[in-house]
């Protein structure tokens, strides 16, 4: 998304742009695939209110009539129980902590809700906060699980700044006075987002290549001069440009670019990822009633049942009930290295705990998507470790996740990426 919308920026500023994509479609996670008629993500995606730059390229696209803002339904599952977690009221009835400790969540997440100011956290980890502030049973119990599902044994080196992102952004979801958190969804699906964007780009004079594998950046006396890249599975072929901008992960990058200093090349690939690791469930019967069902139970190995159909309506996947398994892995766990086959049986027989009635009889279909470079791992003062946008490389740009800090990766956030280097690339050029 970050390359679409940078080549996108570059053309309505009257610039020529071509956009080589290594995979066969385009969008990332937000790409989709074919369930019952309909367009599912291959990653679960919706939006905040927040989310202003996708939100307003949606609009800009003529696409706002289909964006609906819809009720979310967050659960959480602790000790064989699922508990609601949509309004405040819900939070007083979580029993697995005691009442005080109740009280002390609740305050501790309305504190990181109005503290705008982040640099505060940048030399403080997630969970040192938490358990000096919010205690440490509500550390064991609710937001120590959901930081180990995300980053394994990197969960203790999780600075706070990241976790502030994660709370201030979900209260600004329920806006002013709203009991509610309210969640956007292109009913057309975001793949329709990205089609339409991508029409509107060649529409506009601009190339996309897909399944072509950029696999040398060209560099003359410090300078970006051109790329290789294998367009549309042909032979091997060179282009000339006055500016390139990478979306790709940090650790791929010095493998592009042989000349970098070596300095700038320990930078990037001294930064750590984790895979996204997605099993997709096609289901004769609901699972739950909740959409987003956040797991705090050792036992079970995945970090989230997302169920898209309590969400959005069955109607728009032929009725069927859709349902995301998610983890996050590191290539060290032994679940990264397990097929599709292998993770769905490691999985199944922990969906009874979730419903008991639940039979393997109920899968009609599933799906396996992994993301190699999906979640960074974000440490105290991980500010002092991103690399800039503009390279030692003249005229070569990076632009990644590992860049959209505070916030955290996204598709809305990598929109923005996108317009913010796409506006330097310009700077620069006329600079």
């Amino acid at each position: 998304m970050a390359g679409l919308a940078a080549a996108y920026e570059l053309l309505k500023e009257g610039h020529e742009t071509i956009l080589f994509e290594v995979s066969p479609y385009l969008g990332g996670q937000a790409a989709t695939f074919n369930v019952g008629g309909g367009r599912l993500e291959r990653g679960y995606h919706h939006l905040f209110a927040s989310d202003v730059y996708m939100t307003n390229l949606i609009h800009e696209l003529g696409l706002g009539s289909k964006l609906a803002w819809l009720d979310s339904k967050v659960g959480f599952y602790h000790d064989g129980r699922i508990y609601d977690f949509v309004t405040p009221m819900d939070l007083l009835k979580f029993t697995p902590i005691n009442l005080v400790d109740r009280v002390r969540l609740g305050l501790a997440a309305l504190y990181l809700q109005r503290s705008k100011g982040w640099l505060k956290f940048e030399n403080i980890t997630a969970r040192d906060w938490i358990v000096k502030y919010a205690g440490k049973r509500n550390y064991d119990v609710v937001w120590g699980p959901l930081l180990r599902g995300k980053f394994g044994d990197s969960a203790d080196e999780i600075g706070m700044t990241w976790f502030w992102g994660k709370i201030y952004l979900r209260f600004a979801s329920r806006g002013k006075g709203m009991q509610r958190e309210k969640l956007g969804y292109p009913m057309g699906s975001f793949g329709e987002v990205i089609d339409v964007l991508a029409q509107r780009i060649e529409e506009m004079g601009g190339k996309i290549h897909t399944s072509s594998p950029v696999t040398r950046i060209l560099t003359e006396n410090g300078r970006a001069v051109g790329l290789e890249a294998n367009v549309s599975k042909s032979e091997l072929a060179s282009f000339s440009f006055d500016s390139i901008i990478a979306t790709v992960p940090s650790y791929i990058f010095p493998k592009l670019v042989p000349d970098l200093p070596e300095d700038y090349k320990e930078k990037l690939e001294g930064i750590r990822y984790h895979a996204a690791v997605l099993v997709v469930l096609v289901l004769k019967n609901r699972l739950s009633h909740i959409y987003w069902l956040n797991i705090s139970d050792p036992s079970i190995p995945f970090l989230a049942i997302v169920e898209q159909t309590n969400f959005v309506d069955k109607s728009l996947y032929g009725g069927k009930h859709v349902v995301y398994l998610a983890n996050y892995l590191g290539k060290h766990h032994p679940l990264y290295h397990k097929s599709g086959d292998e993770l769905l049986e490691e999985y199944v027989v922990h969906l009874r705990k979730i419903n008991p009635n639940f039979e393997r009889s109920w899968i009609e279909e599933y799906y396996y998507h992994r993301e190699e470079a999906a979640q960074p791992i974000i440490t105290t003062n991980y500010l002092r470790q991103i690399p800039p946008y503009a390279t030692p490389i003249k005229n070569l740009y990076l632009a990644n996740t590992t860049q959209i800090y505070p916030e955290d990766r996204g598709t809305n956030y990598s929109v923005g990426l996108g317009q913010r280097v796409s506006r330097l690339v310009i700077q620069n050029l006329e600079g």
